[in-house]
């Protein structure tokens, strides 16, 4: 038992969050037998990048961001394993239950956010057939797509200037205007939900 989850029992307090699927998700020893996509979708869909420090009538959903790191990870290399993109469809998936917290606040706040956050990516993974921890060169080939979008996002959406961008985030993944134009223009919650649910079950194949 970790010292949390300890922690936690001594107290009596609730470290399980309800779901609206029914389930009911121990943050602290989260099992893959209570998570689902449509969970995640949902929940995804209505978290916000960058704080919701973004331009548009909707917020840039995680859900979103997920789906451009996939559409980025494609442009970088077009015969991609669907098991790699189906991972980076998820790489941020443990925000449906906790947030997305900003990269300065992680620092803020030290590694204990972190664990929680370890613990639910490998649940998700072995929920849907991944390894429980990806290889280092997959999570090194996703985090460059992730820093892709970030940057797209980031110039696009967030008031960061180009220089500022390529200094923090790597260099324009130089999408296609259509493309980037779709997933880069914020949806509405419904439209980011149903965007990934169609996408998850297309990679998932």
């Amino acid at each position: 038992m970790t010292v949390a989850k300890k922690t936690a029992t001594k107290t009596g307090a609730r470290a399980w969050q309800r779901m609206l699927s029914g389930r009911r998700l121990d943050l602290l020893d989260p099992s893959p037998l209570d998570i689902e996509v449509e969970d995640i979708a949902h929940g995804l869909a209505r978290v916000a990048r960058w704080n919701g420090q973004t331009q548009g009538a909707h917020i840039f959903s995680v859900a979103q961001h997920t789906l451009l790191v996939e559409a980025v990870l494609r442009a970088q290399t077009p015969r991609v394993d669907h098991r790699i993109r189906l991972a980076a469809m998820l790489h941020d998936a443990p925000e449906y239950v906790i947030g997305d917290m900003i990269s300065p606040f992680k620092a803020v706040i030290g590694g204990s956010y972190k664990q929680v956050e370890k613990r639910l990516l490998s649940a998700i993974h072995v929920r849907f057939g991944l390894p429980a921890v990806l290889p280092g060169e997959i999570e090194q080939q996703i985090k460059a797509a992730d820093m892709g979008a970030a940057y797209l996002e980031a110039t696009r959406l967030a008031g960061f200037g180009e220089a500022e961008a390529r200094r923090l985030f790597g260099r324009d993944p130089k999408l296609p205007a259509p493309i980037e134009h779709d997933y880069v223009a914020p949806w509405p919650a419904i439209k980011a939900e149903k965007r990934f649910l169609a996408r998850f079950k297309s990679v998932l194949g």
